[in-house]
């Protein structure tokens, strides 16, 4: 099922999160490593975020670990982390389906909780609790080079998550982590989660820029062909720990990545910062 996509002007969306753009610095070049290619101009930066720029899996680990200490119940929070994360498509596809109306991830990542809680034998949470422990994405901590990586860039591109996070996920994650955004963009603006194209779209849109103007940053190949699909540029950095030590993530750069980077401080280094 397809939602209609609500009308959201750069001044309406300016104003609504309180975030001014400012004057769009002049365009950067920027080519693929070896490709031979000529410059192409960039002038923002998007970034996926869970993964990407955060490292979920050790944070909500964390949380769930402190937790379990606190209220006296035994779990594996690594194995709770990775569940909790394994609802975290289907729930998703449940809405690009028709299957639920438009929903916000956090609603989405409660109705995950509240199943897998069930299934780890974990009961007692108070309301209050099973909240504050839902608001533990708004808590994830950001990968080493991230904080540094994002401020080089930021000094000559805009930098934005685009995200699959409502807006206010990705406010409090940002202001929790130090992630130096000049603006949030993502699903939420435009009723539609990542990969459909509408997501990628409204990146260039409410910046008023071209689709090439644009480049997606993301540690998922899936992520990066979608918004190559778009029009968008795109530039993968490896998080080999994302999964864990035994996880299986993307590790090298396919057809569809114009730059690949080892971490954010190399990406910048590549884009001249």
């Amino acid at each position: 099922m397809t939602h209609p996509r609500p009308s959201v002007s750069r001044r309406e969306f300016v104003l609504a999160t309180g975030m001014g753009i400012g004057t769009l610095p002049s365009a950067f070049a920027q080519t693929a490593r070896g490709s031979g290619s000529q410059p192409s101009p960039v002038k923002a930066l998007v970034f996926d975020t869970f993964g990407t720029v955060v490292d979920w899996r050790t944070s909500v680990t964390l949380e769930i670990d402190a937790l379990a200490k606190q209220k006296g119940f035994t779990v594996d929070g690594a194995k709770f982390a990775d569940a909790w994360r394994a609802g975290y498509g289907p729930s998703m596809n449940r809405v690009r389906t028709g299957e639920l109306p438009w929903t916000k991830l956090d609603a989405l990542h409660r109705m995950t909780l509240n199943r897998i809680l069930g299934d780890f034998g974990i009961t007692g949470l108070s309301e209050g609790e099973t909240d504050a422990l839902n608001h533990a994405w708004h808590r994830l901590r950001p990968w080493p080079d991230a904080v540094a990586g994002l401020t080089r860039l930021k000094k000559k591109f805009i930098i934005a998550p685009l995200s699959n996070g409502n807006i206010s996920l990705m406010t409090d994650l940002a202001k929790y982590s130090g992630l130096p955004w000049d603006c949030i963009l993502g699903a939420e603006l435009v009723h539609h989660y990542k990969p459909d194209r509408e997501v990628y779209q409204s990146a260039a849109d409410i910046l008023d820029l071209k689709p090439a103007d644009v480049m997606m940053v993301a540690a998922h190949l899936g992520d990066l062909r979608a918004a190559k699909g778009v029009g968008l540029k795109t530039a993968f950095v490896a998080r080999p720990l994302e999964f864990g030590p035994t996880g299986k993530p993307d590790l090298k750069a396919d057809s569809s990545v114009d730059v690949s980077a080892k971490d954010f401080n190399d990406l910048a280094a590549q884009l001249g910062g």
